[in-house]
Order: C-alpha cells, then sequence, then structure tokens
C-alpha cells in the first residue's frame, strides 16, 4: 500500500477527457496516493476543475470529500520556462 504523503502528479491539458481523468484521481485517492494536477492554459485548468468535481461524485459514495490546494510551478519546456497551475487534491 502507497504511504498517504505519496504523490502522483497527472499531467492535464486541455484535450484531457474530464471523466478519465476523475478516474484516475479517484483511484490514486483509493490507493492512499495525493494526485497533483499539473495543468498550463486555460484549456488544461477548466479540465482539470471539471475532472476534481467528477472525482467527488465518484469518492462521495464512500464518504469521502475532496479538496484542492492550488499553486503555482516552474517548468522547463523545449521552448523556455512557463509557470504551471498545480492542484493538489486531498480527502477528508
Amino acid at each position: 500500500m502507497a504511504e498517504a504523503n505519496e504523490e502522483d502528479v497527472l499531467r492535464v491539458s486541455g484535450g484531457t477527457s474530464a471523466h478519465d481523468l476523475a478516474a484516475a484521481v479517484s483511484h490514486a485517492i483509493y490507493d492512499g496516493k495525493r494526485p497533483v494536477l499539473r495543468a498550463i492554459g486555460a484549456g488544461a485548468v477548466n479540465q482539470a476543475v471539471k475532472g476534481v468535481a467528477i472525482a467527488q461524485s465518484f469518492v462521495g459514495s464512500r464518504g469521502l470529500i475532496l479538496s484542492i490546494r492550488p499553486g503555482f510551478q516552474e517548468v522547463k519546456m523545449a521552448d523556455g520556462t512557463t509557470t504551471a497551475i498545480v492542484m493538489r487534491v486531498q480527502a477528508d
């Protein structure tokens, strides 16, 4: 079993399926991990938020409540450095 503080980084793009992301977030929570969503751009942030909202409907039946702690992260890319939105998801 994974430790409760183990992070599972999920990269989100504007084309990411919110439902598939929700499933990945839910499974990470069930495995005792703390999923971290990393999104660059408005479309990616939108999909990330929708994914967490859908994940809440999945984990809610088990009595869990998800919360997000948003932040920023510098990401090195081929064409330079950019800033990503990171959302740390935890279950209470």
